[in-house]
């Protein structure tokens, strides 16, 4: 069966919903989640949320005095705003596609059943296979939908470890993964996404 077919697409080549969408895609920094977010929007048409948007905002601001280091708290900070973004989504039929590493693993668990049934979320995972032979194009796409200045301190061995990290999260919490392994192929993770909605 054609899953996509359950999308309400704007432009008019996919039939008409009621349904309303919310695509969490998370995963490590360097996995390609902006870029996938942006193809999803090209092809649907939905509103793409950037946690990186908010995390600089917040910081730029200086309603905070984290820095873009601080992962752990930033999550603390942006999720809570962001999980009743994707309620006040919801609950005005608004389908939005949220990317970025501020998702906790637990999300799920902010949810009850009604809210629960809309979103879809999926992570971006790296293997260590995949890390050590295609590092130098990670660090060449890096760029490649947002502007990341110098990536100094980044590491094959720093992406294999917080990608191995997203991988045991997910196992605890049962969330969707799609592994990059051999290649990476914009259109295969985006079947993906769409097999689970």
């Amino acid at each position: 069966a054609d899953h996509s077919f359950k999308l309400k697409n704007r432009h008019g080549n996919l039939p008409y919903m009621e349904v309303t969408m919310i695509i969490l895609l998370s995963g490590a920094s360097h996995t390609g989640k902006s870029y996938i977010a942006h193809e999803l929007l090209k092809k649907y048409g939905y509103s793409v949320l950037s946690l990186d948007l908010i995390k600089m905002g917040l910081i730029r601001s200086r309603n905070t005095t984290l820095t873009p280091e601080d992962d752990d708290e930033l999550t603390a900070l942006i999720w809570p705003i962001v999980r009743e973004m994707i309620k006040t989504a919801i609950e005005n039929k608004q389908d939005l596609i949220i990317e970025g590493c501020y998702i906790p693993p637990s999300w799920a668990e902010d949810f009850d059943g009604k809210y629960l049934d809309e979103i879809h979320y999926a992570c971006i995972i790296m293997t260590d296979y995949y890390i050590d032979t295609h590092y130098d194009d990670i660090v060449k796409h890096a760029s490649v939908v947002e502007e990341r200045g110098t990536d100094e301190g980044l590491s094959a061995d720093w992406l294999k470890e917080i990608n191995r990290q997203y991988y045991e999260d997910c196992r605890k919490y049962g969330n969707y993964m799609i592994m990059i392994d051999d290649s990476y192929e914009p259109e295969i993770i985006i079947a993906c996404i769409e097999s689970r909605i």
